[in-house]
């Protein structure tokens, strides 16, 4: 039996989760509406506050989709009623990000300020010039944008210059040796 996949999704006050045909969920809280098709061979049984997510079978695809459909649902619940935000730091002299508008300018050593608008559904915060954090309630996208984020300008390992998450370790290199 699946460890994450047997334990039933709590529906907090104020959250109410719709499945509709072909498994399509749809869950509505306090800070928006999710929507997701889960797979139509898992079996879902919403009772008083909880959701449960059955397999059919043991097959090794049901028992592989039985967490995957617990956690996908979890995670909307979650996003819906508290939200998602990843926190970026920056690291480098004369690196720094400005909030504009929806999107962000980022300077962190390009012949050019790199300017990142923000996707539907994800909002930015600039509390300090070397500091992002990027919020939403889809998990999903809120981890893809901050690694989009990120790529703009890997931390490299002679310096430990660029983006990078906040507590990324980066593994340092030692730099060339001479006579």
């Amino acid at each position: 039996m699946s460890r994450i996949g047997k334990l039933p999704v709590s529906i907090p006050a104020g959250v109410t989760i719709t499945v509709e045909d072909g498994n399509v969920v749809t869950v509505k809280g306090p800070k928006g509406t999710l929507s997701e098709k889960v797979s139509s061979e898992m079996i879902l049984e919403q009772d008083a506050g909880v959701l449960n997510v059955k397999r059919p079978s043991d097959d090794k695809r049901h028992r592989a989709l039985h967490g995957l459909t617990r956690t996908l649902i979890n995670n909307m619940v979650v996003g819906t009623t508290a939200g998602y935000e990843k926190k970026l730091e920056i690291v480098g002299v004369g690196y720094k990000v400005q909030a504009q508008g929806a999107g962000l300018v980022i300077n962190v050593g390009y012949s050019h300020p790199v300017n990142f608008t923000a996707p539907s559904g994800i909002s930015f915060d600039v509390p300090a010039p070397t500091k992002i954090t990027v919020k939403g309630i889809d998990k999903q996208k809120v981890g893809q944008v901050a690694a989009d984020i990120r790529a703009v300008r890997k931390p490299e390992p002679y310096k430990g210059k660029g983006i990078r998450y906040e507590n990324e370790v980066v593994r340092r290199k030692e730099g060339k040796t001479g006579k």
